[in-house]
Protein backbone atom coordinates (compact mmCIF):
# COMPACT_ATOMS: atom_id res chain seq x y z
CA UNK A 1 0.00 0.00 0.00
CA UNK A 2 1.42 3.62 -0.26
CA UNK A 3 2.79 4.28 2.81
CA UNK A 4 3.13 8.69 1.67
CA UNK A 5 0.26 10.54 0.64
CA UNK A 6 0.17 10.15 -3.48
CA UNK A 7 1.34 13.11 -5.55
CA UNK A 8 -0.83 13.51 -8.93
CA UNK A 9 1.77 10.85 -11.09
CA UNK A 10 3.93 10.45 -8.66
CA UNK A 11 3.43 7.18 -5.84
CA UNK A 12 5.58 6.05 -2.90
CA UNK A 13 5.18 2.64 -1.62
CA UNK A 14 7.32 0.45 0.87
CA UNK A 15 7.36 -2.81 1.82
CA UNK A 16 10.04 -5.25 3.01
CA UNK A 17 12.32 -3.05 3.28
CA UNK A 18 12.26 -1.67 -0.38
CA UNK A 19 10.65 1.38 -1.22
CA UNK A 20 9.14 2.18 -4.71
CA UNK A 21 8.75 5.46 -6.71
CA UNK A 22 6.05 4.96 -9.40
CA UNK A 23 5.88 7.27 -12.48
CA UNK A 24 2.60 6.98 -13.05
CA UNK A 25 1.22 9.07 -16.31
CA UNK A 26 0.64 6.27 -18.27
CA UNK A 27 -1.65 8.08 -21.05
CA UNK A 28 1.24 10.37 -21.77
CA UNK A 29 3.76 7.51 -21.49
CA UNK A 30 4.68 8.88 -18.43
CA UNK A 31 6.29 12.24 -19.59
CA UNK A 32 6.87 14.57 -16.78
CA UNK A 33 5.46 17.70 -16.09
CA UNK A 34 6.88 20.74 -14.17
CA UNK A 35 5.12 19.62 -11.23
CA UNK A 36 6.08 16.13 -11.23
CA UNK A 37 10.09 17.32 -11.62
CA UNK A 38 9.16 19.67 -8.24
CA UNK A 39 7.96 16.80 -6.49
CA UNK A 40 10.57 14.37 -7.16
CA UNK A 41 13.02 15.99 -4.24
CA UNK A 42 10.38 15.58 -1.19
CA UNK A 43 9.50 12.35 -1.91
CA UNK A 44 13.18 10.86 -2.19
CA UNK A 45 13.55 12.81 1.02
CA UNK A 46 10.65 10.62 2.84
CA UNK A 47 12.03 7.74 1.92
CA UNK A 48 15.64 8.51 2.81
CA UNK A 49 14.25 9.70 6.01
CA UNK A 50 11.98 6.16 6.54
CA UNK A 51 14.20 3.63 8.34
CA UNK A 52 12.45 0.72 6.93
CA UNK A 53 13.64 1.33 3.32
CA UNK A 54 17.03 -0.05 2.75
CA UNK A 55 16.66 0.74 -1.37
CA UNK A 56 14.98 2.31 -3.37
CA UNK A 57 13.10 1.48 -6.89
CA UNK A 58 12.05 4.02 -9.54
CA UNK A 59 9.53 2.53 -12.38
CA UNK A 60 7.00 3.91 -14.85
CA UNK A 61 3.68 2.19 -15.87
CA UNK A 62 4.25 0.50 -18.30
CA UNK A 63 7.28 2.84 -20.08
CA UNK A 64 9.58 4.14 -18.02
CA UNK A 65 9.41 7.44 -18.88
CA UNK A 66 9.06 9.34 -22.20
CA UNK A 67 10.96 12.39 -21.10
CA UNK A 68 9.95 16.44 -20.86
CA UNK A 69 6.04 16.93 -21.34
CA UNK A 70 6.64 18.82 -24.40
CA UNK A 71 3.33 20.57 -24.11
CA UNK A 72 4.67 22.63 -21.85
CA UNK A 73 7.93 23.64 -23.95
CA UNK A 74 6.10 26.75 -25.40
CA UNK A 75 5.07 27.97 -21.93
CA UNK A 76 7.06 26.78 -18.81
CA UNK A 77 10.05 26.37 -20.75
CA UNK A 78 9.52 29.29 -23.13
CA UNK A 79 12.77 31.92 -23.17
CA UNK A 80 15.95 31.59 -21.46
CA UNK A 81 14.69 32.96 -18.00
CA UNK A 82 12.03 30.30 -18.23
CA UNK A 83 14.11 27.38 -19.54
CA UNK A 84 16.71 28.56 -17.04
CA UNK A 85 14.20 27.74 -13.98
CA UNK A 86 13.32 24.91 -15.76
CA UNK A 87 16.75 23.09 -15.84
CA UNK A 88 16.95 24.32 -12.17
CA UNK A 89 13.88 22.19 -10.72
CA UNK A 90 15.50 19.57 -13.17
CA UNK A 91 18.38 19.42 -11.86
CA UNK A 92 17.36 19.01 -8.63
CA UNK A 93 15.65 16.03 -9.22
CA UNK A 94 18.57 14.62 -10.74
CA UNK A 95 20.74 15.41 -7.97
CA UNK A 96 18.22 14.29 -5.23
CA UNK A 97 18.20 10.85 -6.98
CA UNK A 98 21.78 10.94 -7.49
CA UNK A 99 22.49 11.82 -3.56
CA UNK A 100 19.58 9.50 -2.50
CA UNK A 101 21.93 7.48 0.44
CA UNK A 102 20.82 4.28 -0.19
CA UNK A 103 20.91 2.26 -3.11
CA UNK A 104 18.87 2.97 -6.05
CA UNK A 105 17.62 0.84 -8.92
CA UNK A 106 16.15 2.15 -12.28
CA UNK A 107 13.58 -0.77 -13.41
CA UNK A 108 13.57 0.34 -17.55
CA UNK A 109 10.95 -0.71 -19.82
CA UNK A 110 9.88 0.54 -22.67
CA UNK A 111 10.76 4.19 -23.33
CA UNK A 112 13.05 5.57 -21.31
CA UNK A 113 13.81 8.93 -23.56
CA UNK A 114 15.18 12.07 -22.63
CA UNK A 115 14.67 13.28 -19.20
CA UNK A 116 13.47 9.71 -18.20
CA UNK A 117 16.64 8.52 -19.59
CA UNK A 118 18.32 11.48 -17.37
CA UNK A 119 16.41 9.73 -14.40
CA UNK A 120 17.77 6.14 -14.59
CA UNK A 121 21.32 7.63 -15.24
CA UNK A 122 20.69 9.06 -11.83
CA UNK A 123 20.05 5.64 -10.29
CA UNK A 124 23.08 3.36 -9.15
CA UNK A 125 22.03 0.41 -10.96
CA UNK A 126 20.00 0.10 -14.06
CA UNK A 127 18.04 -3.44 -15.27
CA UNK A 128 16.18 -3.00 -18.30
CA UNK A 129 13.46 -5.14 -19.86
CA UNK A 130 13.70 -6.45 -23.74
CA UNK A 131 11.57 -3.82 -24.83
CA UNK A 132 13.27 -0.74 -23.49
CA UNK A 133 13.92 1.86 -25.70
CA UNK A 134 16.65 4.54 -24.56
CA UNK A 135 17.15 8.07 -25.96
CA UNK A 136 18.57 11.39 -24.71
CA UNK A 137 17.05 13.71 -27.71
CA UNK A 138 17.70 17.46 -26.81
CA UNK A 139 19.59 17.39 -30.59
CA UNK A 140 15.71 17.01 -32.22
CA UNK A 141 14.30 20.21 -30.34
CA UNK A 142 16.80 22.64 -30.42
CA UNK A 143 18.01 22.33 -26.25
CA UNK A 144 21.11 21.93 -24.80
CA UNK A 145 21.43 19.12 -22.06
CA UNK A 146 22.96 20.50 -19.21
CA UNK A 147 26.51 19.85 -17.93
CA UNK A 148 25.59 17.85 -14.54
CA UNK A 149 23.38 15.36 -17.22
CA UNK A 150 25.78 15.51 -19.64
CA UNK A 151 28.77 14.43 -17.03
CA UNK A 152 26.89 11.73 -15.75
CA UNK A 153 26.01 10.48 -19.05
CA UNK A 154 29.67 10.71 -20.37
CA UNK A 155 30.78 9.15 -16.76
CA UNK A 156 28.60 6.06 -17.44
CA UNK A 157 29.41 5.34 -20.89
CA UNK A 158 32.32 7.15 -21.62
CA UNK A 159 32.64 10.69 -23.72
CA UNK A 160 32.76 8.86 -26.93
CA UNK A 161 29.50 7.14 -26.70
CA UNK A 162 27.88 10.07 -25.02
CA UNK A 163 29.22 11.90 -28.11
CA UNK A 164 26.79 9.76 -30.38
CA UNK A 165 24.18 9.49 -27.84
CA UNK A 166 23.62 13.39 -27.51
CA UNK A 167 24.81 14.31 -31.32
CA UNK A 168 22.34 12.09 -32.80
CA UNK A 169 18.93 11.62 -30.49
CA UNK A 170 18.84 7.77 -31.60
CA UNK A 171 16.96 5.54 -29.65
CA UNK A 172 18.85 2.38 -28.43
CA UNK A 173 17.78 -0.91 -27.79
CA UNK A 174 18.22 -3.18 -24.52
CA UNK A 175 20.76 -5.28 -26.23
CA UNK A 176 23.30 -1.79 -27.93
CA UNK A 177 22.48 -0.11 -24.16
CA UNK A 178 23.59 -3.20 -22.60
CA UNK A 179 26.51 -3.30 -24.55
CA UNK A 180 28.03 0.19 -23.50
CA UNK A 181 27.50 0.17 -20.29
CA UNK A 182 24.16 2.18 -19.91
CA UNK A 183 22.68 -0.79 -18.69
CA UNK A 184 23.29 -3.16 -16.23
CA UNK A 185 21.51 -5.61 -17.39
CA UNK A 186 18.51 -7.06 -20.12
CA UNK A 187 16.12 -9.62 -18.27
CA UNK A 188 12.75 -11.35 -19.15
CA UNK A 189 11.15 -11.02 -16.54
CA UNK A 190 11.57 -7.21 -15.08
CA UNK A 191 9.85 -7.11 -12.01
CA UNK A 192 10.94 -10.36 -10.86
CA UNK A 193 14.51 -9.62 -11.00
CA UNK A 194 14.67 -6.15 -9.86
CA UNK A 195 12.41 -7.57 -6.65
CA UNK A 196 15.18 -10.40 -6.56
CA UNK A 197 18.39 -7.78 -6.65
CA UNK A 198 16.19 -4.97 -4.31
CA UNK A 199 15.77 -8.38 -1.40
CA UNK A 200 19.74 -8.73 -2.32
CA UNK A 201 20.85 -5.39 -1.53
CA UNK A 202 18.43 -5.35 1.31
CA UNK A 203 19.81 -8.06 3.33
CA UNK A 204 23.40 -7.29 3.06
CA UNK A 205 25.00 -5.23 6.15
CA UNK A 206 23.81 -1.86 5.06
CA UNK A 207 26.98 0.05 6.69
CA UNK A 208 29.33 -1.86 3.93
CA UNK A 209 26.76 -0.97 1.21
CA UNK A 210 25.88 2.45 2.30
CA UNK A 211 29.92 3.59 2.81
CA UNK A 212 30.43 1.82 -0.67
CA UNK A 213 28.07 4.41 -2.15
CA UNK A 214 29.72 7.28 -0.03
CA UNK A 215 33.23 6.24 -1.58
CA UNK A 216 32.12 5.83 -5.38
CA UNK A 217 30.24 9.07 -5.18
CA UNK A 218 33.61 10.88 -4.17
CA UNK A 219 35.70 8.69 -6.99
CA UNK A 220 32.90 10.05 -9.78
CA UNK A 221 33.40 14.17 -8.33
CA UNK A 222 37.41 13.58 -8.47
CA UNK A 223 38.66 12.31 -4.96
CA UNK A 224 41.72 10.70 -5.91
CA UNK A 225 42.57 9.46 -1.75
CA UNK A 226 41.30 8.55 1.15
CA UNK A 227 40.57 11.43 3.54
CA UNK A 228 39.55 11.52 7.61
CA UNK A 229 35.54 10.85 7.08
CA UNK A 230 36.60 7.74 4.84
CA UNK A 231 38.76 6.79 7.64
CA UNK A 232 36.08 7.16 9.93
CA UNK A 233 34.02 4.54 7.67
CA UNK A 234 36.85 2.05 7.76
CA UNK A 235 36.73 2.47 11.47
CA UNK A 236 32.77 2.51 11.96
CA UNK A 237 32.58 -0.74 10.43
CA UNK A 238 34.99 -2.70 12.58
CA UNK A 239 33.57 -1.45 15.70
CA UNK A 240 29.64 -1.90 13.86
CA UNK A 241 27.66 -4.84 15.08
CA UNK A 242 27.39 -6.01 11.27
CA UNK A 243 30.79 -6.54 11.33
CA UNK A 244 30.44 -8.71 14.72
CA UNK A 245 27.59 -10.85 13.21
CA UNK A 246 29.93 -11.26 9.77
CA UNK A 247 32.08 -12.75 11.25
CA UNK A 248 30.32 -14.83 13.66
CA UNK A 249 28.38 -16.09 10.61
CA UNK A 250 31.16 -16.85 8.70
CA UNK A 251 32.35 -19.14 11.69
CA UNK A 252 28.97 -20.51 12.28
CA UNK A 253 28.69 -21.46 8.23
CA UNK A 254 25.26 -19.43 8.53
CA UNK A 255 24.00 -16.85 6.61
CA UNK A 256 24.26 -13.49 8.55
CA UNK A 257 21.28 -11.71 10.05
CA UNK A 258 22.33 -7.86 9.76
CA UNK A 259 20.59 -5.18 11.28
Amino acid sequence: MADHPPVEHLRLDIADHVATLTIDRPAKRNAMTLGMWSSFPPLLRKAADDERVKVLIVRGTPHFSAGADIGEFGTVRSGAAGGRHYNEVVDAAETALASFPKPTIAAVSGYCIGGGCELAIACDLRIAARDARLAITPAKVGLVYTHQSTKALAQLVGPAWAKQILFTGEQLDAAQALRIGLVNEVVDDLDARVGELARTIAGRAQLTVRAAKTILRRIQDGADTEDEAVRALYDAGYESADYAEGVAAFAAKRQPRFS
